[in-house]
């Protein structure tokens, strides 16, 4: 498992600022959510660590080292992202984009080895995949997409995992495995999420970001409260501890129904 701190960094793109002066870490093994509006920031400093977007200012460190000082398959045998818009023109079976995570731990045309296909056959078999691996990819559908680069990621045995909305396109039921899955992983996560009664779940500390900047950052009990809503997301809501799962869970309340004062 890997340690990601991420100290002042301000992203731009021509006289657009993306990202101001944030600061982030994630320690070991934890799973870490980024939340906020659209247009927020979110993607674009993920972009920022799986090197990408490189920072105005500022340091990405992985495991104390600068991310962008590495070599690609340097980074690659530690960091897996997984984006938000699936790559298109792959003309491979699922199969061989799932066996693409393997290409940073081998030598340069170099087959799979036992231990390479049983790490792909663990990575389809973790997403649902499985029935899945012989099918041209770009056949697939977004959802089904979807869950194919996550096992690409898996097969990857990153100690670091990065992700942009990975339950887009997905369906409830695949939602909640490939986020449990997630969680068992032996690997630190940073993820980014919309839902966040899913961020408040799985998320052991969350980063809510605004306008490009940090707004609050804490376990999803002390961030996620109607006036923090209020102010990032410009909505009404009402946050309680589920029964069930004793994680917070937000309801979203249309604006004509009648609330009480907010919590603080």
């Amino acid at each position: 498992m890997s340690e990601l701190h991420v100290e002042g960094l301000t992203l731009t793109a021509g006289a657009r600022q993306l990202v101001h002066d944030v600061t982030l870490t994630a320690r070991e093994g934890e799973t870490i959510g980024l939340v906020g509006p659209n247009g927020s920031g979110k993607s674009s400093l993920l972009r920022a660590v799986y090197r990408v977007l490189r920072p105005e200012t500022g340091t990405v460190l992985v495991d104390g080292a600068d991310a962008w000082s590495l070599s690609p398959r340097q980074l690659a045998r530690t960091l897996a992202a997984v984006v938000q818009e699936p790559p298109s023109g792959i003309d491979l079976t699922v199969r061989e984009v799932v066996a693409m995570g393997r290409t940073p731990h081998k030598r340069l045309l170099s087959g799979d080895t036992t231990e390479d296909v049983a790490l792909i056959d663990a990575a389809l078999s973790s997403v649902d995949a499985v029935a899945l691996s012989d099918r041209p990819f770009e056949r697939l559908s977004g959802g089904e997409r979807q869950r194919v680069l996550i096992a690409r990621a898996l097969a990857q045995q990153p100690s670091l995992l990065v992700l942009d909305e990975p339950t887009n396109h997905l369906d409830v039921r695949h939602q909640l495995e490939i986020l449990t899955a997630l969680r068992r992983l032996p690997a630190t996560v940073l993820v980014a999420l919309h839902d966040l009664n899913l961020a408040a779940y799985y998320c052991d500390r969350l980063y809510v970001l605004r306008d490009g900047g940090v707004v609050a950052s804490g376990p999803p009990q002390e961030v996620l409260t109607p006036r923090l809503l209020a102010e990032v997301y410009e909505v009404t809501a009402e946050v309680a501890v589920h029964p069930r799962t004793g994680r917070p869970h937000v309801t979203f309340l249309p604006a004509d129904v009648p609330v009480p004062d907010m919590d603080r």
